[in-house]
């Protein structure tokens, strides 16, 4: 089987450099794009393009598909166990590599039909931020060598996309999220170009397995990521994991595994049990190298996707099985920095110099001094919180932009049928730090902290009740618990439970504020031992204030999180 498949590799991966090498200084616009795919779809019997959602912009998203039988259809597609595999392209139109990659890539096949494995699935998303796409210029990557010209990162709201996926404030996103929906892909590529660092290497990748689930993240650790690895070192294009520092170069104190949290394409991508990669190709190298990377990188996912296609799909499927039944999740990854193994790294010196124009000292990297080095490469990482996972979640009908986004999901949701009052565990939001400044249109919350109660709360006829025994559980735990730092909560979608509603007058609640304390033993210890406070004891407002926050007057739903849990399995009134 090795020989076999040796022998495919370099019939399919061969001289693909060869290929590309007359082609690229500059890149595509969004019209030659979309141009070319028609072209594409007219050519072939085996490609299609479709508009597949709209914009902010105002123009359509496109899903281009490419299936040796013409299969064009999810349901079909999985009905015959093919395996699919998706490619994102443009997310930052400034780094288009893989907007110019992948098209070389649909017309290899259509020159080379006896190529294309049957079976796959192939979707590509030719532009997603068509907006940035649209925006066109020369000035806005000061750090990358080419192309000449290239789009802006922001969309039309000048949103980043790629911190976007669990959100959703964009078109654009809600429009991929569906086709991800839809068709549930196997394996998932994002293309991008990197910043930071400068060292010997053309692509570098993220690879999302240590945030996935056991059953596919073994596999893409074990055996795709080396494959990939091992190719591309054969087509002489070396690649390392992607350079996120430690320090302030990479042989200062080694680098890391970047933690794509789920606002993040392959972040939001794993929670569905999808094997996820970025390639990064290098700013500083140039164009025509980097789309000649991008483009072999592809040509080795296409290959290995097919030839263990049905490993995937069963990994992928047992995954989503034991996400059903899993008992618990952690949340909130940070990085081990006691973990760590050798890697050997191909970079260049970091030197310092004087600035031309200032007095000051300045790093660079000197490309006349190249190395190779064991650096430490740390990719471990440990959950801050667990989460045990409920039997239900409820969820008021009120919060119709949380319900939509569970919907684009396919989270499954039955309503009530009628008012119905259930005896719920609920979370308080106690402290938590807010951004002084906007990220992405929101002020984020971090470092929540929660009080827990169990209380009976009035339901109404068409409010959402959630089983949580779905494939979807990983996604449904991550933007319902508060405490995690990607949830609904801290995108600030929940922030009306933040504001009191009512207060009270102090002459009026002078005498009901006496009346609890003579009659509430707890209160009154309470207010006496927050009396030793000399701070306390000179502030009349403060003391009514305690006193009316400890007493039945106080609203229940004041900072009271809207999405309950429910532990045990119940008979609930539901459509």
């Amino acid at each position: 089987m090795k020989t076999i498949l040796s022998t495919l590799l370099v019939f399919f991966c061969g001289a693909a450099s060869a290929q590309l090498t007359k082609y690229y200084s500059s890149t595509a616009t969004y019209d030659q794009v979309i141009a070319r795919y028609k072209t594409f779809d007219l050519k072939s019997n085996m490609c299609l393009l479709k508009e597949a959602g709209t914009t902010d912009i105002g123009k359509p998203l496109h899903l281009f598909i490419i299936s040796k039988d013409q299969t064009f259809d999810p349901v079909v597609a999985k009905q015959k166990k093919k395996a699919v595999l998706m490619i994102n392209n443009g997310i930052h139109p400034g780094e288009p590599d893989g907007i110019d990659a992948s098209m070389e890539l649909t017309d290899y096949f259509i020159q080379h039909p006896d190529s294309l494995p049957s079976n796959i699935i192939l979707l590509i998303i030719p532009v997603y931020n068509v907006d940035g796409c649209l925006d066109r210029g020369s000035t806005s990557r000061a750090n990358q060598n080419g192309p000449d010209e290239y789009g802006f990162r922001g969309n039309a709201k000048n949103l980043d996309l790629n911190r976007d996926f669990i959100k959703c404030d964009a078109e654009n996103t809600r429009s991929l999220e569906k086709i991800f929906q839809q068709w549930k892909p196997d394996v998932f590529v994002d293309t991008h170009v990197s910043d930071g660092a400068d060292y010997q290497y053309t692509m570098t990748l993220i690879a999302t397995s240590a945030k996935l689930h056991p059953a596919i993240g073994s596999y893409m650790e074990n055996d795709m990521t080396p494959f990939l690895y091992a190719q591309m070192h054969a087509l002489k294009n070396d690649m390392c994991p992607y350079v996120n520092e430690v320090g302030n170069f990479p042989d200062e104190k080694g680098i890391s595994a970047f933690l794509e949290t789920p606002r993040f394409s392959t972040g939001y991508t794993g929670l569905f049990n999808c094997i996820g990669y970025v390639t990064e190709t290098h700013m500083l190298k140039n164009y025509n190298s980097r789309v000649i990377a991008t483009y072999d990188l592809l040509k080795i996912f296409v290959k290995k996707v097919s030839v263990d296609a049905q490993k995937i799909i069963a990994a992928h499927q047992k995954a989503d099985l034991e996400t059903s039944k899993q008992k618990s999740f952690g949340l909130n990854l940070v990085l081990d920095t006691n973990t760590f193994s050798d890697l050997e790294f191909h970079g260049f010196e970091a030197k310092m110099r004087l600035s031309d124009f200032s007095n000051g000292q300045v790093m660079y990297y000197d490309e006349q001094s190249p190395f190779a080095k064991n650096i430490k490469y740390y990719k471990s990482f440990s959950p801050l919180v667990m989460i045990d996972v409920p039997v239900y979640y409820v969820i008021p009908q009120a919060w119709k932009e949380v319900i939509d986004r569970l919907k684009w999901n396919g989270v499954k949701m039955k309503k009530l049928k009628k008012d119905t009052t259930i005896t719920v565990n609920c979370y308080y939001i106690g402290d938590m730090k807010t951004g002084k400044n906007p990220y992405e249109s929101h002020y984020l919350h971090s470092g929540v902290q929660i009080a827990l109660d169990t209380q009976q709360v009035k339901y109404y006829k068409g409010d959402y009740v959630i089983r949580a025994d779905q494939n979807s559980n990983a996604y449904l735990v991550t933007v319902l618990e508060p405490q995690c730092d990607d949830s609904y909560f801290c995108w600030n979608f929940f922030d009306g439970i933040l504001q009191q509603k009512e207060w009270f007058s102090d002459y009026v609640w002078e005498e009901k504020a006496d009346s609890l304390l003579k009659t509430d033993p707890v209160l009154k210890k309470k207010f006496d031992d927050k009396m030793k406070d000399p701070s306390f004891a000179g502030e009349h407002w403060a003391q009514l204030n305690l006193i009316y926050q400890n007493s039945p007057y106080k609203e229940k739903t004041h900072d009271r999180y809207p999405v309950t849990r429910i532990n045990s399995e119940m008979k609930l009134p539901v459509e």
